[in-house]
């Protein structure tokens, strides 16, 4: 028993047969039955490593959960609303979703739990800083990996942008950003988080042009 569940990869069911045969006994539970509880744990808990696993590859600087939320510090925000969004359907749709507040209202953290939603519900997302995307950005274009970086964002079913407008970005910068955005347009989902409204985005993206098409 032991042997064959290693080499055919199924810990669980080499961890729980024990366990699961004394209650199958107790319950008289048929051989099929007994063998469908035993398949029914092996997948469940598969499951839950790949949940935690794109969870660990989102890059999320910290756990946080949206359970954990604290609503009565910060009553202008529905916990209906971001009940609906965890249900993941915008990101299975490819919307946007942006955040906007002063410091401390909690956008990194409904940013971060919003994410880990998407990713235990099986998409595939990626957490990154603004000023942290476009210094990559300008690395992989100085290194001429610009095309596969950006592809390689494009990749992701949810794009976690954080701290958005918390510094100014020079026009490169700001062009390597909107790439990036737009090579996700309508495709797949991006969640922003910002500590300025979007009139206030032109101290971010200094060219007014290229502003106004971030926002739209």
């Amino acid at each position: 028993m032991d042997s064959a569940t290693r080499l055919l990869r199924l810990p669980t069911f080499r961890d729980r047969y024990g366990e699961i045969a004394d209650a199958a006994g107790r319950e008289q539970l048929s051989y099929r039955a007994f063998l469908s509880e035993l398949l029914l744990a092996e997948c469940d808990d598969r499951e839950e490593r790949r949940a935690a696993r794109r969870v660990h590859e989102a890059g999320f600087p910290r756990p946080k959960t949206l359970a954990d939320f604290n609503y009565s510090a910060n009553t202008t925000i529905n916990p209906a609303t971001i009940n609906t969004l965890a249900g993941c359907g915008w990101v299975s749709k490819g919307q946007s979703l942006c955040l906007i507040g002063d410091s401390g209202t909690g956008k990194s953290h409904l940013l971060i739990g919003l994410g880990t939603a998407a990713a235990q519900a099986g998409h595939r997302v990626r957490y990154v800083l603004a000023a942290k995307l476009v210094n990559e950005l300008v690395e992989a274009e100085d290194e001429r990996q610009l095309s596969r970086t950006i592809a390689r964002y494009g990749r992701v079913e949810l794009l976690c942008l954080d701290e958005l407008g918390y510094m100014e970005l020079d026009k490169r910068g700001a062009e390597l950003l909107f790439q990036v955005l737009t090579e996700r347009e309508e495709k797949t989902a991006v969640a922003i988080a910002s500590n300025d409204s979007f009139s206030g985005w032109t101290k971010t993206f200094t060219d007014p042009r290229l502003c106004a098409a971030i926002v739209d």
